[in-house]
C-alpha cells in the first residue's frame, strides 16, 4: 500500500510541484490550501506524513501543528517555511514538527527527507515489523520499537516520530555519551548544517515527559561541552 502524504500550502505552483514529484515517487497525495482544511484532512484521512507550510490563511501552521499535537495525533509533520528565521523553525519543532524546510527547496531534497522520516516509522495503517523486536526497559521507563511505543511508570507516552526515535537510540546506548552531531546524524539521517538546537528543542521534550524535574534530569543527562546520555537514574539510599 502507498504511504498517503497530506499536503496543506496556499501557494498553488508549491503544491502542484509537490503532488507531482511525490506522485511519480509513488505516493499518494492529498493537498489542502488553508490550515482548517488541513486540519479537517489531517484527522479525517489520517495521513502518513504532513508537508506543512507556515504561512497559512485561516490557521496558520504554527497553530495546525499545536492543535493536532494537543489532540495527540502524533503524525510526522514537515514544516515549510519561506522565511529564513531561526524562531519560526525553532518554535516550530517546540510545538512538534519533526523537520522544517526553507523555501525554496528541491523536490529531490524533500524526497529524501520524506523517505528517511518514513523509513524509520511504522505505518499506522500497516502492520510493519520495526527493526528491533526486543522491548527496552530503564528503570521506569519501557519502550517496545517493535509496537512504536512508549510508558514511563505504567503510563503511555505520547510522543512525536522525532521524540520517539531520539529516545529509542539514546536508550540503545545507554550509558554512552552522544555528541549533538552524532544524534544528528543518527536520528535525523541529514547533514542539519549543524543546527544542534533541533536536539537540545528533542532533548528538552523528552524530559518534559520523563523526569519528575527537568532541572535536575535523572534519566537524559547534559554532559558540558560534549552532549548527552541516557542511564539508570541513581536510586537514593
Amino acid at each position: 500500500m502507498s504511504k498517503k502524504v497530506l499536503v496543506v500550502d496556499d501557494e498553488p505552483s508549491i503544491v502542484t510541484l509537490l503532488q507531482y514529484n511525490l506522485e511519480q515517487a509513488g505516493f499518494e497525495v492529498i493537498t489542502a490550501n488553508d490550515g482548517e482544511e488541513g486540519m479537517k484532512k489531517a484527522v479525517r484521512e489520517q495521513p502518513d506524513l504532513m508537508i506543512l507550510d507556515l504561512m497559512l490563511p485561516k490557521m496558520d501552521g504554527i497553530e495546525v501543528c499545536k492543535q493536532l499535537r494537543q489532540q495527540k495525533i502524533m503524525l510526522p509533520i514537515l514544516m515549510l517555511t519561506a522565511k529564513d528565521d531561526e524562531f519560526d523553525k525553532v518554535l516550530g519543532l517546540e510545538l512538534g514538527a519533526d523537520d522544517y524546510m526553507t523555501k525554496p527547496f528541491s523536490p529531490r531534497e524533500v524526497l529524501a527527507r520524506i523517505k528517511a522520516i518514513l523509513r524509520r516509522i511504522p505505518s499506522q495503517h500497516g502492520h510493519e515489523e520495526a527493526e528491533d523486536p526486543h522491548k527496552i526497559r530503564i528503570a521506569d521507563l519501557e519502550i517496545l520499537p517493535e509496537h512504536y511505543e512508549a510508558y514511563f511508570q505504567g503510563e503511555r507516552l505520547e510522543l512525536t516520530p522525532k521524540e520517539f526515535e531520539l529516545l529509542v537510540y539514546l536508550a540503545k546506548h545507554k550509558g554512552r555519551v552522544l555528541t549533538r552531531d552524532q544524534l544528528l546524524s543518527a536520528v535525523w539521517n541529514y547533514d542539519f548544517a549543524g543546527d544542534t538546537r533541533i536536539v537540545d528543542v528533542h532533548i528538552s521534550h523528552l524530559r518534559e515527559k520523563i523526569e519528575q524535574n527537568t532541572k535536575k534530569p535523572v534519566y537524559i543527562k547534559t554532559i558540558r561541552g560534549l552532549g548527552y546520555k541516557l542511564e539508570e537514574p541513581k536510586m537514593d539510599v
